[in-house]
């Protein structure tokens, strides 16, 4: 590891650490399992960027440090930084024109759905691809293909919730950092599956999924 690697790792993971501060004072309160509101396009922006940059930014810290290996690189590693998050809000659009306060059933089916897209050969390339892609084009995509299921189900199960937000972070965390193992992939997969059939039978038995009255 060369200073500028270590140095970048440093502030990706800083700035990382910056934005779960910010995110989790913004999200306070906004938390209703399927039900929550997104509000105003101006609030929820204001909540997502920081929120996408919190959850994504450290799985970025392999390819920033690669890198910072080359110093015109190096140069452009705040556009990378800049370019990645974009992309994210890019999603957050989608997210916003798309989403509704919505029940349980449809949570259930949202993640059984990012089960089986885990399992997809489009999830195993874009996975492999997010870990070797160099060009920040190409990491940001190949990384909104490979976390997309995941947030799916994050919007599914509480598009502001803190557990699920943390829950789900760590997973794309793990899979940009860690190469794909099947003994390990596929049991995670159908434990996701598991997941969204215990919601459509008991969505009391989830933790935050429907908020006390």
């Amino acid at each position: 590891m060369t200073r500028s690697s270590a140095i970048a790792a440093v502030a990706t993971l800083a700035l990382a650490t910056g934005c779960w501060v910010v995110a989790l004072r913004q999200m306070r309160g906004m938390d209703m399992g399927v039900a929550t509101d997104l509000g105003s396009f101006g609030v929820f922006v204001a909540v997502w960027v920081p929120m996408m940059a919190a959850m994504m930014l450290p799985g970025a810290v392999p390819t920033v440090m690669r890198r910072a290996w080359s110093m015109s690189a190096a140069r452009s590693l705040p556009l990378f930084v800049v370019t990645y998050v974009a992309v994210w809000a890019v999603v957050g659009i989608a997210v916003y024109l798309l989403y509704r306060p919505h029940g349980t059933a449809a949570a259930g089916v949202l993640v059984i759905a990012t089960g089986v897209y885990e399992l997809t050969p489009l999830k195993t390339r874009c996975r492999r691809r997010c870990r070797q892609a160099f060009g920040s084009g190409e990491f940001s995509l190949a990384c909104v293909g490979s976390s997309i299921g995941m947030m799916v189900a994050l919007v599914a199960l509480g598009s502001m919730s803190v557990m699920w937000m943390v829950i789900i972070a760590l997973v794309v965390s793990a899979q940009k950092i860690l190469p794909a193992q099947r003994v390990v992939d596929v049991p995670f997969a159908f434990a996701i599956v598991a997941l969204g059939v215990l919601i459509l039978a008991t969505p009391a038995s989830i933790p935050g999924l429907v908020p006390s009255m």
